[in-house]
This record gives C-alpha cells, sequence and structure tokens, in this order.
C-alpha cells in the first residue's frame, strides 16, 4: 500500500520552502563599505553565511525556537522568536562571528514561537511584495531581498533612496504587512 502525505505535512514542507527568503519607516545604517564584488560571488557568500548561521545557532542551542537568518551582501537579518534575552545575544553573537559578516540586524523578539499560519501568512506577504516589485518600474527588484516575520516587512539591498522608498511603499500597501524596516544601503 502506497502512503501519501496529508494535507498538514504537505503544507508545512511548502510554508518552510516560502519562507525563508526566508522591515518603522527610516533605513538603518552602520554595515561598512566593501569592495565591488561579482553578483554570482555575493550571492555564494550570502548562501554560506545563511547557512553556517542556522547550522552554528540550531547546533548550540538545542531548545525550541524559531530564527530566520537573511544575508544581503554579507550584511545579515536575524529575524524570529527567542525564549529569552541571553539566547537573543548569544544568538547576535554566533552570527557577529561568521566570517565575512560585516553587520548584523537583531530583530529578535522574546516570544513563543510563531504559529505555522502565522508563518504561512508571512510567506504568502513576502511573495506577494516580491511580485509587486517585480512588477512595478520603480525599483530593481533584483536588488531588493524581502523577508516578513510576524507582518512585519524587511527589506535589504543596495539600491538608490528612491527605490528604497518604492519599494517601501509597496511593502506597505501590501495586505497582511503591518510593518516596514528598511535595512538598505544606498548607492546615492
Amino acid at each position: 500500500m502506497t502512503m501519501r502525505p496529508g494535507f498538514p505535512v504537505v503544507l508545512i514542507l511548502i510554508a518552510g520552502l516560502l519562507q525563508g527568503c526566508a522591515s518603522a519607516p527610516g533605513a538603518r545604517e552602520g554595515a561598512k563599505p566593501m569592495p565591488e564584488r561579482g553578483v554570482n560571488e555575493a550571492y555564494r557568500d550570502d548562501q554560506k553565511i545563511e547557512a553556517r548561521a542556522i547550522d552554528s545557532i540550531y547546533g548550540q542551542f538545542r531548545i525550541f525556537m524559531h530564527v530566520n537568518v537573511a544575508s544581503f551582501n554579507r550584511n545579515v537579518l536575524i529575524s524570529g522568536e527567542v525564549p529569552d534575552e541571553t539566547t537573543m545575544n548569544a544568538i547576535e553573537k554566533i552570527v557577529s562571528g561568521i566570517e565575512g559578516v560585516r553587520h548584523v540586524y537583531n530583530e529578535l523578539v522574546i516570544s513563543p514561537s510563531s504559529s505555522l499560519i502565522t508563518r504561512s501568512n508571512d510567506s504568502r506577504i513576502t511573495s506577494s511584495v516580491r511580485f509587486r516589485l517585480a512588477r512595478d518600474k520603480r525599483a530593481n527588484s533584483g536588488d531588493i531581498k524581502v523577508v516578513t516575520e510576524n507582518g512585519t516587512v524587511f527589506l535589504m539591498g543596495n539600491v538608490k533612496r528612491a527605490e528604497a522608498d518604492a519599494a517601501a511603499d509597496i511593502a506597505s500597501t501590501t495586505g497582511g504587512s503591518k510593518l516596514v524596516v528598511k535595512l538598505f544601503e544606498y548607492t546615492d
């Protein structure tokens, strides 16, 4: 007899795939300038940083928590829910110590882990923002990374200020988004 996964299992798998990729007005600055690198090299570096961070975090903490790591141009956003301030600070220290990381934006909150429904909604918001960015001529969606955590949309990337404002406008008018945080590096 062939067994097929039930609907909840499929939903969990889909939500997990959509989430990773995985935001109050005003840009946060502080990342150190970095020399020019090729797009492929930058992408690979960011992928390595994300994988090392997740491996290190969950390798050290064997507790139930929800942590996301997103890297763009070696600037790293950590978001999610952790049980206490000690864990939050330790995670930031772990990520800061990863080779190549230029800056860490610690957006972790002390809270029980978010529900599957919340994470699925975040995935939907992220997908909607990405879709709307791709259709809008005011911003180059290839230069912007979108991460949603509990309705807050985080925007990362290397953009002009006008593109950042357009992206924030798009994100803030996307259904379900509660707040937009710009974590951009500006090219102008």
